[in-house]
């Protein structure tokens, strides 16, 4: 059943409904429309063409829709302390999320590449490097983290097709990643890290306790 057009966006074209509902429900369920490929590069062109109107959409949920200016990018990002819709990590999923932001980082820093690609071995390496006390997820436990991360847009995974060379997957860091998450500097995010460091050393102590 299709429910009825909004009579406010009378002015948009017939043919151009369909993509606009998809970029909507794109935006709201993943809070990004990445137009480099495919269908989705169709709805970004016509997306484009309707800013002003996601926009004024948008605003009412305290959600900011943000066009990157190099990349076929759109955001709707939540305003801090105002939105419900925000999207929440588990201390886990932080972690990982944490790690991937610096491996772009780095990879960004050393060259100016459009494509960060790591594999899940360097993943797990690179979490036990910042995060020196944690035990690192198990296999099954990475692949749902890197699945849930997929569909917020802010990788691109691929799974290694024999089960036992597992930490050879994939893994592509989008920009996204880092507008999602867009620390200033590595200070900005090593403050982040020491955080999470200092309140897991805190709960081990009152387990002690």
């Amino acid at each position: 059943m299709n429910l009825p057009w909004p009579s406010f966006w009378n002015h948009v074209r017939d043919d151009d409904r369909s993509a606009l509902r998809e970029v909507l429900t794109e935006l709201l369920s993943t809070g990004i429309l990445l137009g480099d490929e495919g269908r989705a590069r169709e709805l970004y062109l016509t997306a484009r063409d309707y800013q002003r109107e996601l926009a004024e959409y948008l605003a009412p949920l305290n959600l900011d829709l943000v066009a990157d200016p190099d990349k076929p990018i759109l955001q709707a990002r939540p305003v801090p302390g105002e939105c419900g819709l925000m999207a929440r990590f588990t201390k886990d999923e932080t972690l990982t999320v944490l790690t991937l932001w610096r491996i772009y980082y780095d990879a960004r820093l050393e060259r100016p590449v459009e494509t960060v690609i790591t594999t899940a071995n360097d993943l797990f390496a690179k979490l036990k490097l910042y995060f020196e006390h944690i035990e690192p997820p198990r296999d099954s436990h990475l692949e749902k983290m890197l699945a849930r991360l997929r569909s917020r847009r802010l990788i691109r995974f691929k799974t290694h097709e024999d089960p036992a060379r597992f930490g050879e997957s994939l893994v592509e860091i989008l920009p996204t990643l880092q507008r999602v998450i867009p620390f200033e500097s590595a200070e900005a995010w090593q403050q982040q890290v020491d955080a999470y460091a200092a309140a897991k050393a805190e709960t081990e102590g009152e387990e002690e306790a």
